[in-house]
């Protein structure tokens, strides 16, 4: 999936890398402005998911810097999917 929407992985690493106590908050996309059409294709959600937010792991939410991070089981694109899938499946 990620070769898919053309990210590569120093791609990924650099916004995972991303120092929240730094980062412009103007660079920043705020996610209450993203919308996610769930009559897409799961695949097509996580890209327009993407398309919009620019990085996921650093975003704001109602104008406060959030970074995120992913532990356990499951890759970034597992997670990301599920959560953008919540429309037509169960998690």
């Amino acid at each position: 999936m990620v070769e898919e929407m053309n990210l590569t992985k120093d791609v990924l690493e650099s916004m995972r890398n991303v120092d929240i106590k730094t980062v412009d908050k103007d660079s920043l996309v705020d996610i209450n402005d993203v919308k996610i059409d769930e009559s897409l294709p799961r695949g097509e959600r996580v890209r327009n998911y993407i398309r919009q937010i620019g990085n996921p792991y650093c975003y704001l939410d109602h104008g406060v810097a959030v970074k995120i991070s992913f532990s356990g089981k499951g890759s970034f694109e597992d997670i990301l999917t599920k959560y953008l899938s919540f429309g037509t499946e169960k998690l």
